[in-house]
């Protein structure tokens, strides 16, 4: 089964930068489409990037364009999002989530229109000054 851990949250302060990382173990990270989320209290879990099996496609939050960016290495079965000029209301934990695509395109951000069945325990951010 496939397991994901997340890392690299903490506090930091605003227009600051953090890089997530989210580590694949228990089947090839090659297979899957890779998406990440966050939920801050009080509100739902949504979709902040993606990047597809291939890494052909990769989708991005209108709120996080520009700032974040989404990248993978397979060979290591790691992910990661980098995350530049944080804002308060970045504040969330963020998730890693995968879902089994081999050999495709598509990716999502948009988990209803997605088959993300894996996921991490999360890492907090923080962003305040």
């Amino acid at each position: 089964q496939l397991q994901l851990v997340e890392s690299g949250g903490g506090l930091v302060q605003p227009g600051g930068s953090l890089r997530l990382s989210c580590a694949a173990s228990g089947s090839n990270l090659d297979y899957y489409g890779i998406g990440w989320f966050r939920q801050a209290p009080g509100k739902e879990r949504e979709g902040v990037s993606c990047i597809s099996s291939l890494q052909t496609n990769r989708a991005y939050a209108d709120s996080v364009k520009g700032r974040f960016t989404i990248s993978r290495d397979n060979t290591n079965n790691m992910v990661y999002l980098q995350m530049n000029s944080l804002k308060p209301e970045d504040t969330a934990v963020y998730y890693c989530a995968a879902e089994q695509r081999p050999f495709s395109n598509f990716c999502t951000i948009t988990v209803d229109k997605g088959r993300y069945e894996y996921w991490g325990q999360g890492t907090q951010v923080t962003v305040s000054s």
